[in-house]
């Protein structure tokens, strides 16, 4: 009987501690009463695809590689397709497809994010950190082509003292409940909306939602280009998760291997 006791008593606890588990913590509020996003956050983005193996010919292989396998199928690999961020690719008008897959084949050469430069809006994904006050939010990334910051006042009218189109653009937050908005235009045309010849015109416009529940982060994002696009580009919703490992002043980005390249094989960035 005891045994019994014991073992119904124990299940009780573990349906419990499940049960506890499951429940989503309190969300923490700022003074003014909005949602606290500071934080360092963990949001799935990073280099974690790459893993480099060296075939028998002594090329390297950086990615979807097989031990053992020949180059040219390693390259093949190599060039097989991953799921995109967003939940379907861009859809751009009749008249530009042509260009994306012109630049698709040719990633090697025209991604800016091969040379170090900013990947743009929203291929740069959730930040990985959040400082937040009452009057403005800053965005920090630790991104494959090196470290970036955004600045998001919360006061209409605030703008940078140098205007210029520019790879981040200009952005502009608002609260929308317990959602923080950010829409951000402004943009150079020099980056892509994702990997895979996905360019964009100057009129992008970029809306980010980002909703904390708990110790989590939910984030939005979509790409408007009327000129180029023939609907808007609803990104898949990618989940923040706030971690106690703090950034570290990352590596700068230097570009050295251009001028070793053989062919136009690239690898699909997962992120």
């Amino acid at each position: 009987m005891k045994t019994r006791q014991l073992a119904a008593l124990v299940a009780a606890l573990g349906a419990a501690g499940i049960l506890m588990a499951a429940a989503p913590s309190v969300t923490p509020r700022m003074p003014d009463g909005r949602p606290d996003l500071n934080g360092t956050w963990e949001n799935g983005s990073g280099i974690e695809f790459i893993k480099p193996v060296t075939l028998p010919d002594g090329s390297v292989c950086v990615t979807g590689c097989t031990p053992g396998a020949p180059a040219s199928a390693a390259a093949a690999a190599a060039q097989a397709p991953v799921p995109a961020i967003g939940t379907a690719r861009p859809r751009y008008k009749p008249e530009f497809t042509a260009r994306v897959e012109d630049l698709k084949k040719r990633q090697q050469k025209e991604d800016g994010v091969l040379r170090c430069q900013p990947p743009g809006v929203p291929r740069i994904g959730p930040p990985d950190k959040i400082l937040q006050t009452s009057r403005e939010i800053v965005f920090l990334y630790e991104d494959v082509s090196g470290p970036f910051f955004r600045i998001v006042p919360l006061k209409a009218g605030v703008k940078r003292a140098d205007d210029s189109e520019s790879y981040l653009g200009d952005a502009q937050g608002h609260w929308e409940g317990d959602t923080l908005v950010v829409v951000s235009l402004n943009f150079n045309d020099l980056t892509w909306l994702t990997d895979d010849g996905a360019f964009h015109s100057t009129s992008l416009v970029v809306t980010e939602k980002l909703t904390r529940r708990g110790n989590e982060i939910e984030w939005l994002a979509l790409a408007d280009d009327p000129k180029v696009l023939a609907e808007p580009w609803q990104l898949r919703p990618r989940r923040m998760t706030l971690t106690d490992v703090e950034m570290a002043e990352p590596a700068p980005c230097v570009e050295q291997d251009m001028s070793h390249m053989k062919d136009d094989s690239y690898h699909s960035n997962p992120r």
